[in-house]
């Protein structure tokens, strides 16, 4: 049996991801990436502002992307929704670090449900969806299969990759905690 999921197995999980919480949802799993391809599950995070996740290598990351070279502004976090990255993982909850997501939540990450600029209260932290598109890599490839890399980059509007998000007001974040959309003022 081959170590990826097939497209075909992807697909099948649809609608179970499209039946994501949209309200409410709950942190699965926090990551921190100390270094280049390092993982570390934590059992809590700190989310600062401007810095992302404590202990997380968000500001030593380069970005080609901006003009100085640094890590991109919008790009402090990344989440993933965990019923789509089990579907990459074949069930191996193991292996859902491999992702190089910080957050992995069970909550529809979908333009829709969650357009750039919505503010979502996750444990006692704020976080804001950016603008900028969350893609899958080669990295991702390796990891998952090329055929895993596709699909989640396969519909931007489902957003099956993840988002990227910036910490707007300081807090912490446990596995278990909720993940949920904050009301426009």
């Amino acid at each position: 049996m081959d170590s990826h999921p097939s497209i075909d197995d992807l697909n099948a999980g649809l609608d179970h991801l499209r039946a994501s919480p949209s309200e409410r949802g709950t942190v699965e799993m926090i990551v921190a990436r100390p270094d280049v391809d390092q993982r570390r599950l934590v059992s809590h995070g700190t989310l600062v502002t401007g810095e992302g996740l404590v202990g997380d290598n968000y500001l030593e990351r380069r970005s080609s992307t901006t003009e100085d070279g640094r890590a991109h502004p919008e790009a402090q976090l990344n989440l993933m929704n965990s019923r789509a990255l089990d579907l990459c993982a074949r069930g191996d909850r193991d292996r859902w670090p491999l992702a190089g997501d910080q957050l992995i939540v069970d909550f529809d990450l979908s333009v829709h449900n969650i357009p750039a600029g919505t503010r979502l209260r996750i444990g006692s932290a704020v976080i804001e969806v950016s603008k900028k598109p969350h893609s899958g890599c080669a990295k991702f490839a390796q990891r998952f299969g090329i055929d895993a890399a596709r699909w989640v980059n396969s519909d931007p509007v489902l957003r099956i990759r993840g988002i990227n998000a910036m910490v707007v007001e300081d807090g912490t974040v446990r596995p278990g905690d909720r993940i949920s959309k904050l009301e426009e003022s």
